[in-house]
């Protein structure tokens, strides 16, 4: 049996090895590495598959959030709401540009910000909502969006986990992930479902005005060359990565499938097992299984882990610290407030291997494994 890893790029390169290859040495020989012509390319091919009318590419997904706040106008001391489970990069942005954070709590079965919670901390600083499609599938957006309609709130989809989940509305039509809101960001950091070789990001629109403002922070504030507007950022999303990238969206239903495949093993193996709550699958959302995360009850988390190791299965735990409480964040005095569902899932999610190249053989002897430790 092969190693297992909780992530396996090079498998997956190896199956697209000759299209990657002849794309990466056509853009050196071009020798257009900054906005070429592939850039342009993946943009008019992302918003096909997303049906949106404007993708922004950008240079990561943390820059995609940043340049989506600094798009809105909003005045220092404005308040975001978003949720407490979460990689930092969300909140962080916020921080940056002098905006308050609000944190919320989450959904226990989902790990997804909890739509109830929201309406209790919107008050006259509230200015916009970042929800976060956790771990592969989308947030209640008919809520989200009615709550931000009732309070005339800016959307900004978080999707750098769930790109090519489909969302199912209460009248029975579909969106993409990302494309709901005002604004989606994602990323395209390797380890994404849609992962790139090195970073990448992008932004999407279904707003004119707001897509020619995105493009212009994005590359220093100019709408024509030496001619700038406002401040901007240098956040260009190289040739190469766009070429890449390229190649991998005519892959990525395809790989989304293989990981609902993964998911599905698991399910079925943990199934008659109540020390393990398996995730739940939102009726209202597909989910592209980012991440396999489990939630562990009465046993020890730390001692499933170590045993993992020890038969050479990565298994991770995302996140292991609130962001309430990260030292960043102190500043932001929420430390005292509670966060039940955040808290209890910090202590007690863990992540199974997770990708496309995952083989039976290999499902097996993990699964194996986890029901000997529950067992024991």
């Amino acid at each position: 049996m092969e190693e297992i890893r909780m992530v396996d790029l090079k498998g997956q390169y190896l199956k697209i090895k000759n299209e990657i290859d002849k794309a990466v040495i056509d853009v050196i020989g071009s020798t257009a590495f900054i906005n070429g012509p592939e850039v342009n390319g993946l943009q008019k091919d992302l918003e096909k598959y997303l049906d949106v009318k404007h993708v922004v590419p950008c240079a990561n997904g943390t820059d995609a959030l940043q340049v989506a706040l600094m798009a809105l106008d909003l005045q220092a001391g404005d308040e975001i709401i978003t949720t407490n489970f979460t990689f930092i990069a969300t909140v962080e942005v916020i921080a940056l540009l002098g905006l308050k954070p609000v944190l919320v709590d989450v959904d226990p079965q989902t790990y997804n910000i909890n739509p109830d919670e929201i309406e209790k901390v919107i008050n006259k600083r509230t200015k916009a909502i970042i929800p976060v499609h956790l771990f592969g599938q989308c947030v209640d957006m008919d809520r989200i969006m009615s709550i931000a309609n009732k309070h005339n709130l800016y959307v900004i989809e978080d999707t750098a986990q769930a790109i090519g989940a489909d969302y199912i509305f209460d009248n029975g039509s579909k969106k993409k992930a990302g494309t709901i809101g005002h604004i989606g960001c994602t990323s395209f950091f390797p380890s994404k479902n849609l992962g790139c070789y090195g970073d990448g990001g992008a932004i999407f629109t279904n707003n004119d005005k707001l897509a020619e403002r995105l493009r212009s922070i994005v590359n220093h504030g100019m709408k024509v060359r030496y001619y700038h507007d406002e401040i901007g950022v240098n956040s260009r999303l190289d040739s190469i990565q766009a070429a890449i990238l390229k190649i991998k969206l005519k892959h990525l239903d395809e790989y989304n499938t293989a990981r609902i495949k993964v998911a599905d093993f698991y399910d079925a193996a943990f199934s008659k097992y109540s020390q393990l709550q398996t995730p739940k699958r939102f009726e209202k959302s597909s989910h592209t299984f980012h991440q396999y995360t489990l939630v562990t009850k009465g046993i020890d988390r730390v001692k499933l882990q170590t045993y993992l190791q020890e038969k050479k299965i990565p298994a991770m735990i995302y996140y292991p610290v609130p962001l309430h409480l990260q030292k960043a964040f102190e500043k932001f005095d929420d430390k005292n407030k509670s966060f039940p569902i955040t808290e209890k899932l910090c202590e007690t999610v863990i992540s199974l291997p997770m990708h496309t190249e995952l083989s039976n053989e290999q499902l097996s002897y993990i699964t194996n494994n986890i029901i000997n430790f529950l067992e024991k």
